[in-house]
């Protein structure tokens, strides 16, 4: 009997957590005797050793079988570098299929390389759509989508971004969300940070802070706007920070002395999630984490002024702020005076994506096989 190949692709953090249930249920799947293999490729772009060692580790999935090391140069030069590594991969290890997540410079440009060497490609967390071009995400999403041959949705409303794009509909699956079945099946091992209790943190009494775009923490007049407006108007709950290396080189330079602004290093999945589940809420400039504080029930506040995740604003607790610093105030005034919305159902958020996304592709096992 042939055996189904998947390379599946990682580059980023978010990506483990993304990529941990499809690899659990293929897992289950292989337990079944199902005739499936993974290969799991780290391209490098974001490496720190103990973080991912620590993520491998909390995830409960494998170290990479390989690593191709592409975490230098320009976005340019790495994309170049990691099309260039990721060929020589394909090569040497055939798949049937290359399964690439998100919107990281790494899922656009191994999705690229695999469809030159014709092999399919499947994106996961396809038709999220912010229309904003000046980020190089946006740019990524719009080409893995246009050149994917399964594209997995976590929101009715970006499989119809998909259609409205002319994607071709047979290609499109609404499956739910991946991170939230991570989040989920890993909610029982939150574990409290060291700090927690030296920095007297208790459910409630603290606001927990990331921000890493550039048009948020690399020009210094506004990062440390941003930052005193979140002070002055945050009355006495204290304040966590797990800092982005890119924020810390400009955050350094601000002199900033609050007492109740407690800075941290970035933190393992298990302790991040643990800080945000009994945080008051959480104010930030990413798009994953609006997921999973929705999920929690946990109002967020982004900084940004649009998001590719609208349905963590139409049914879940987050509010786009902007980011003019003036527009702080009015959205924490809401929050201390308990007028923020609280979660509604959203569809297929439930735990159980990545056995929809895994019964799809075995349904598709005979023709993939044949096409490799």
């Amino acid at each position: 009997m042939n055996r189904y190949k998947i390379t599946i692709v990682v580059g980023a953090r978010p990506n483990f957590v993304k990529v941990a249930p499809i690899i659990h249920e293929i897992q289950r799947l292989q337990f079944k005797s199902i005739p499936i293999d993974f290969r799991l490729v780290h391209t490098g772009q974001h490496y720190d050793k103990n973080m991912s060692s620590c993520f491998f580790d909390q995830l409960q999935i494998p170290d990479p079988d390989a690593n191709l090391g592409c975490h230098t140069g320009t976005q340019i030069q790495q994309i170049a570098h990691i099309m260039i590594a990721f060929e020589k991969e394909l090569m040497a290890n055939k798949a049937h299929l290359v399964l690439v997540v998100g919107d990281v410079t790494s899922s656009m440009a191994c999705a690229i390389t695999a469809q030159r060497l014709h092999v399919k490609v499947a994106h996961i967390e396809a038709g999220l759509r912010s229309s904003d071009w000046s980020m190089p995400e946006e740019i990524n999403r719009l080409i893995i989508d246009s050149i994917s041959n399964y594209l997995f949705t976590t929101s009715s409303g970006a499989s119809q971004n998909l259609i409205n794009e002319k994607i071709n509909e047979p290609k499109v699956f609404f499956v739910g969300n991946t991170m939230i079945d991570t989040l989920m099946e890993r909610l029982p091992y939150f574990k409290k940070p060291d700090f927690y209790d030296s920095f007297k943190l208790k459910s409630g009494n603290y606001l927990v802070v990331t921000l890493h775009r550039p048009s948020n923490v690399d020009n210094r007049q506004n990062l440390n706007k941003l930052i005193t407006e979140i002070i002055n108007n945050t009355r006495n709950l204290l304040i966590v920070f797990p800092m982005h290396p890119r924020t810390a080189k400009v955050f350094n330079s601000l002199k900033i002395d609050c007492k109740r602004l407690h800075v941290v290093h970035p933190m393992s999945y298990l302790e991040f999630n643990y800080l945000i589940q009994h945080s008051k809420a959480v104010i930030t400039d990413s798009g994953g984490i609006t997921e999973e504080t929705s999920i929690l029930n946990i109002p967020c506040l982004t900084l940004r002024n649009n998001t590719e995740r609208p349905i963590t604003v139409d049914l879940g607790t987050n509010e786009l702020v902007g980011t003019d610093p003036n527009n702080i105030k009015v959205y924490l005034d809401r929050l201390f005076n308990g007028q923020w919305k609280t979660l509604k159902k959203i569809p297929l958020w439930d735990g159980k994506t990545s056995k929809r996304i895994l019964k799809i592709l075995i349904n598709e096992f005979d023709k993939l096989s044949n096409d490799a």
